[in-house]
């Protein structure tokens, strides 16, 4: 074999298609581009989903929840994953030597699911409400738990209008009620009537 003989393999190299040659050039007169039309013209192109100007599909969907663009980097660990591991230390190192958390995670927090029956010793990690009460009860630790940051002042004030909106039906309805009552009350006592009409109904037909 000589460097001027070597070649492809038969078959593993095909000569490129060349377009607009004639009827006889294997791809026809129009070049694989059918007859006529936008598609058949050189920069004619829709967009991905383009619907000839009618609401795509992409747009007439609802969108519903939200995907957390920080979701690659957190990671859920749960008590009954603690409780597998063989060693009473666990920081994120460990749980990502032990498969449980991916490589690229930053962060872990570990929630209530399933039981743990060991004392351990938690590090730089985020613990749930719940899974504490349950590490403090088997005698373990948590220190250096992360430190979660302030909340901005329109996060404030967007909690706070939350709060204020989930409030305000439950007022107005009581508000409603207590309208309906003395409308009632005063209704009993002939308060609210016209003048003329202050007396009973019994002591005009007397009169």
């Amino acid at each position: 074999m000589q460097m001027n003989t070597i070649k492809p393999a038969a078959g593993s190299k095909r000569a490129r298609r060349r377009v607009g040659r004639g009827s006889s050039s294997g791809s026809g007169k129009t070049a694989g581009r059918g007859s006529k039309g936008q598609k058949s013209r050189a920069g004619g192109f829709h967009k991905v989903g383009f619907e000839g100007g009618q609401m795509p599909l992409q747009r007439r969907l609802p969108k519903r929840g939200f995907v957390s663009p920080l979701r690659e980097l957190t990671a859920e660990v749960r008590l009954s994953d603690l409780s597998k591991l063989p060693i009473a230390e666990i920081d994120i190192l460990a749980l990502k030597a032990a498969g449980l958390v991916p490589a690229a995670a930053k962060t872990a927090k570990v929630i209530k699911t399933g039981t743990l029956e060991k004392a351990v010793k938690l590090s730089g990690l985020a613990v749930s409400k719940g899974a504490r009460s349950v590490i403090e009860t088997t005698g373990g630790t948590i220190a250096g738990e992360p430190i979660r940051p302030e909340k901005t002042p329109q996060e404030k004030a967007w909690q706070k209008n939350l709060a204020a909106a989930a409030a305000k039906p439950e007022k107005s309805a009581k508000t409603e009620k207590t309208v309906k009552t003395e409308k009632t009350e005063k209704t009993a006592k002939g308060e609210g009537r016209p003048k003329g009409d202050q007396a009973p109904a019994q002591e005009r037909i007397k009169d």
